[in-house]
């Protein structure tokens, strides 16, 4: 008996059941392969998973890929436990790194604060302390981590005042005056454990002064909020004394900065400028960013124009650095930057003290246009800036286009601020005296004409 052979017809059909066969097997094996992954990473032992999320943490971070980090060192410090138990270095080690994820790379003082004190809570029942030198010294610099972390976290807690923080968190914001207390606690106790690597010869000499610097500079911070300008000042020095040992010019900038604005807020403008002047000189010498030396020239400007003594009170040289800093801004971040355009405000303020109001006006009717377009026809920005040129023009005699130019300002104060805020009853007693002038009077009484 023959077997029954298909026809001609139906090869293209069985042709395309076995390639649509061999897509759905194909599609399966696919789909296989990836279950049998996740079947087999799920049945992976929990130090094999610790291991992976590890290393895929450190990528991440490498990468900037900071969310995907930070979920990868939670699932550690949940493995941790697991593998090594409660009382176990390992998971000290976990909660400092976590908290560091969470300070350095999104900012979040809160979390940071609470990861780094079950860190510091763990450290004391860690059964391997005693066991060997070598994790000795890493519980030293498991510690060294909490305690800078501990006190970054509470000087960024202090930036905010307690209305502006989410609900949720608002509750757990210490007072300022506690948290700058830890914060110098931490930085303190940083500083004595630095010593003690030092000491059993734990830490190399760059991760020592790196560390030592930002010890100092913090302290510094801290002492300057605490309006203990003294104690800031001898920090400051003490990162100079580091600074000498590395080739770190924009760092040893902003440490002569630092040391100016604490002269500053003590009054002492002389100290001040001279600490400015050695900054200005090391951008200059070391050919640094142009931001960098556009802040350093405007900062010098503004305290040289605010300098009582006549010697410091010099026009030219002061003139001199605002043209540099405004020349710098451009050129790093152009003129429609807020810097820029502060910066600018700065020198016709300085122009206008000095008797050259032509200029004054003129820089900020040119002006008009880019705050306009960056911050908007309604800002305080064109506002003050619409005030200024009003002053002057009245001050000059100019009493019709005085008028014109204070009631646009009038206009914008209104709108921003409300008719009863003080400014605007500033401008509008302006606008009203200027309306009595005679020939403003009279180009009022005409439009009223025209408009009947």
């Amino acid at each position: 008996m023959e077997k029954t052979r298909p026809s001609s017809a139906e090869g293209p059909e069985s042709s395309g059941s076995l390639d649509e066969a061999s897509r759905c097997g194909s599609h399966a094996s696919s789909s296989s392969k990836t279950g049998y992954i996740k079947r087999d990473f799920m049945m992976m032992a929990p130090e094999e998973k610790l291991k992976h999320f590890d290393s895929q943490a450190q990528v991440h971070e490498d990468n900037q890929e900071f969310n995907a980090c930070i979920q990868d060192l939670v699932r550690c410090v949940a493995l941790t436990r697991l593998v090594y138990g409660d009382g176990h270095l390992k998971r000290a080690q976990a909660h400092a790194r976590l908290a560091k994820a969470y300070f350095q790379f999104k900012g979040w003082g809160l979390q940071a604060r609470e990861h780094a004190a079950s860190a510091r809570e763990l450290l004391p029942h860690c059964s391997s302390i005693s066991s060997c030198s070598s994790e000795k010294q890493d519980v030293r610099a498991c510690l060294l981590s909490i305690n800078l972390t501990q006190g970054g976290a509470a000087l960024l807690t202090t930036k905010y005042p307690l209305e502006k923080q989410p609900k949720q968190q608002a509750e757990n914001v210490l007072d300022p005056f506690l948290t700058l207390d830890e914060a110098e606690s931490s930085f303190l106790e940083a500083e004595q454990v630095l010593k003690d690597l030092h000491q059993h010869n734990a830490i190399d000499q760059e991760e020592e002064t790196r560390t030592a610097l930002e010890i100092s500079s913090s302290l510094c911070r801290v002492y300057r909020r605490q309006n203990r300008h003294e104690e800031a000042l001898r920090w400051c020095e003490k990162s100079l004394h580091l600074l000498k040992e590395c080739d770190k010019p924009e760092k040893t900038c902003t440490v002569y900065r630092d040391m100016a604005a604490i002269e500053q807020d003590k009054g002492h403008l002389d100290q001040a400028i001279e600490h400015l002047s050695k900054a200005h000189a090391v951008a200059m010498s070391h050919s640094l960013g142009e931001l960098e030396a556009a802040q350093i020239s405007h900062s010098l400007a503004l305290v040289l124009s605010a300098a009582a003594e006549s010697h410091h009170n010099d026009v030219d040289s002061t003139g001199h650095y605002f043209e540099q800093s405004l020349s710098a801004y451009e050129n790093s971040v152009g003129a429609q930057d807020p810097a820029f355009i502060s910066a600018q405000d700065d020198f016709c303020r300085f122009l206008l003290l000095n008797g050259q109001q032509e200029r004054c006006v003129e820089i900020q009717r040119s002006s008009l246009p880019l705050k306009r377009s960056t911050f908007g026809d309604l800002s305080t920005e064109v506002a003050d800036t619409l005030q200024l040129i009003g002053s002057v023009e009245m001050t000059e005699g100019r009493m019709v286009q005085a008028h014109r130019t204070m009631t646009k300002c009038l206009e914008i104060q209104s709108w921003t601020y409300g008719p009863q805020h003080k400014r605007t009853k500033t401008t509008q007693k302006a606008v009203d005296m200027l309306a009595r002038a005679p020939e403003v009077a009279e180009r009022l009484q005409r439009l009223g004409r025209r408009k009947i």
